[in-house]
């Protein structure tokens, strides 16, 4: 689906952890029309699972490449008129900020969407992940320590930075863009 050439593509970004839900939500927004980019199924398809097909560590240089490669992608996808979803975390400010403004030089108006789960969660999800990794481009294997100690350095939106809040309903967010809400299959998680 194009953008309404009215107000511009929108850019939605998704902002959460491991297991929140982005890739559940990004897909029923790609089912409503917007391009999904998801940098995690790209390094899934270039260089396997994290921390069994290619050491742990060296995740952010092997994701450097593709986080720009994504990034152009997003304004092209965004000058041509598409609405875009960029699966991914977004877990500083910073990165968020960057991000934006790829997708408002491109002419699209920029959404965060923020999905707050609980640690435990986040943790039951991800725990039936990992039993999938080998077969699932979203699962990047890894233990409870790691989803700890990446709790730390993920920093939520302040309500200073605008964003909306996930409460679950997809349809608030097609809502929020503006989009008609058909009803549409429980995605579940």
């Amino acid at each position: 689906m194009t953008g309404d050439e009215k107000r511009g593509p929108f850019c939605v970004l998704m902002v959460g952890l491991p297991g929140s839900g982005k890739t559940t939500l990004a897909r029923v927004l790609a089912d409503h029309g917007f391009v999904r980019l998801c940098p995690d199924e790209e390094m899934w398809r270039r260089h396997g699972v994290y921390g069994v097909d290619f050491p742990r560590g060296t995740f952010p240089a092997l994701e450097r490449p593709i986080l720009e490669e994504i990034a152009g992608e997003l304004s092209g996808q965004l000058r041509a008129g598409r609405d875009v979803v960029v699966d991914h975390g977004f877990w500083t400010p910073g990165e968020r900020d960057r991000w934006r403004t790829v997708a408002t030089d491109a002419g699209a108006s920029a959404l965060l969407v923020y999905l707050e789960v609980s640690h435990e969660e986040l943790w039951a999800r991800v725990s039936r992940r990992n039993a999938q990794h080998e077969a699932d481009p979203n699962a990047i294997f890894f233990s409870e320590s790691d989803l700890l100690r990446y709790r730390g350095r993920f920093v939520p939106p302040e309500p200073t930075e605008p964003h909306l809040l996930y409460n679950g309903d997809p349809d608030a967010v097609l809502r929020e863009l503006g989009r008609d809400v058909t009803p549409i299959q429980d995605v579940g998680f």
